[in-house]
């Protein structure tokens, strides 16, 4: 295992594009870290940087507390899975988990080489595919043959290039989880590339959130979620993402799409003399007034509202009512949805209710929210004024302690396991 750290680390190509911009990251011993952002943002880019597949413009790249810029892919000891899979076809299972020791001629003996074989397919529940060849197995099963294949090599770092992006939503989900126990399970340092948050927010220990080859943002998910530092952040953590929409600010109120409000005191305080700013609020912090719990209603305004349309999901029911934006912000809004790779075809809000609720297409119906959990952002500078640094460290640092705590349960659990083995 190894400490990964990049110190502001740029990649240019021939015509002067910078594809990675300054990117600095420190990635511990141990810990799970995800690279994430829409397309083309660099996250690839700066994966295959690490690994030595891209050569870095300038900036310096230690793993282990050494500078590696200049080594080789075979030098760095890291082990990387691709989208892929790059799996030979001709070999079978067993084969190709082996395929980097034989590589080793006259490391390990035959005995040490299928011990690793077996060890490698009981952590991921290959052991009764080992003779198939890879054109006979499913998607997920040739993922966990590539992941075989890295944990052999016993390397520094293991390193994933969207490795579930070929396969549905069920294999997605199970291997998830595969990957997060295999992690925990061997406590090998880890950086994750994918466009999917899900996967960024149930995987990692911390989340760096790229933008245009820069790094906005690197925390825990919990605090990526409650105290992102600006718009791109907000708006691309959270499913559905975070609510949008112009706020006009006047003596002590603030005037959104569906009624005017008393400014909480902070929030009056943090947004100072300006008199415009974007307001966003979590589809989670909207509930059908009629099902509002009688002990926070106090805490919060009710508003009617025009429901376009609904989506029913069983745990939780989405309605979409229109607005109309600020001409103002418009622009502002447009440009952001169009780098979160939205469509852009209506300015509308998302309200989660409870399943429960019998809001239904065309509805009008009276909504309630909590004007305490509104974030509010600059439009100019599109930073978030109502984020709290406090907050978001506290978050981090327990975040910290669980990560450590979840490393050791599980090594506590494996040393038990190989000693009844």
């Amino acid at each position: 295992m190894a400490s990964i750290t990049l110190d502001n680390i740029v990649k240019k190509y021939g015509d002067g594009f910078p594809a990675v911009n300054g990117v600095s990251l420190d990635i511990a011993d141990g810990e799970f870290v995800i690279l994430v952002g829409p397309s083309g943002c660099g996250k690839s880019t700066l994966l295959r940087m690490i690994v030595g597949l891209e050569d870095i413009t300038s900036g310096d790249l230690q793993i282990g507390g050494k500078r590696v810029n200049e080594k080789a892919p075979r030098d760095r000891n890291l082990a990387m899975v691709f989208q892929n899979y790059a799996l030979y076809p001709h070999l079978t299972v067993a084969e190709n988990i082996a395929f980097p020791l034989r590589l080793d001629k006259g490391k390990l003996n035959e005995e040490q080489i299928q011990e690793k074989i077996h060890l490698a397919a009981d952590t991921l529940e290959l052991r009764e595919h080992l003779d198939r060849k890879p054109a006979n197995l499913s998607g997920g099963q040739r993922q966990r043959v590539a992941m075989g294949r890295a944990i052999v090599r016993e390397a520094d770092a293991f390193l994933f290039d969207e490795p579930l992006s070929n396969l549905d939503a069920k294999l997605r989900g199970q291997m998830r989880t595969e990957i997060a126990r295999m992690q925990r399970r061997l406590g090998t340092t880890t950086v994750y590339v994918t466009h999917d948050q899900t996967e960024a927010m149930t995987l990692g220990d911390r989340v760096a959130v790229l933008r245009k080859g820069e790094l906005q943002q690197v925390a825990s998910p919990r605090a990526l979620y409650e105290q992102p530092v600006n718009l791109f952040v907000a708006g691309f953590i959270g499913s559905p993402p975070m609510n949008f929409m112009p706020g006009e600010v006047e003596g002590g109120t603030i005037k959104l799409p569906f009624g005017t409000f008393d400014l909480p005191e902070r929030t009056a305080k943090v947004i100072g003399d300006r008199s415009l700013v974007i307001v966003g609020l979590r589809p989670e912090h909207f509930e059908d007034a009629r099902l509002v719990d009688e002990t926070k209603k106090d805490r919060g305004y009710t508003f009617d509202a025009d429901v376009d349309v609904t989506e029913w999901l069983g745990s939780e029911l989405y309605a979409y009512v229109p607005f109309d934006t600020h001409e103002s912000v418009a622009a502002k809004l447009e440009e952001l949805d169009r780098e979160l790779d939205g469509e852009g075809m209506r300015t509308q809000f998302v309200v989660a209710l409870d399943s429960a609720s019998r809001v239904r297409d065309g509805d009008s119906t009276t909504l309630w929210f909590d004007p305490t959990k509104m974030m509010v952002f600059d439009p100019e500078t599109s930073e978030n004024l109502t984020r709290d640094d406090e907050e978001a460290a506290r978050l981090d640092a327990e975040n910290e302690e669980d990560r450590k705590a979840s490393l050791e349960r599980s090594q506590r659990a494996e040393g038990k396991a190989a000693s009844k083995r």
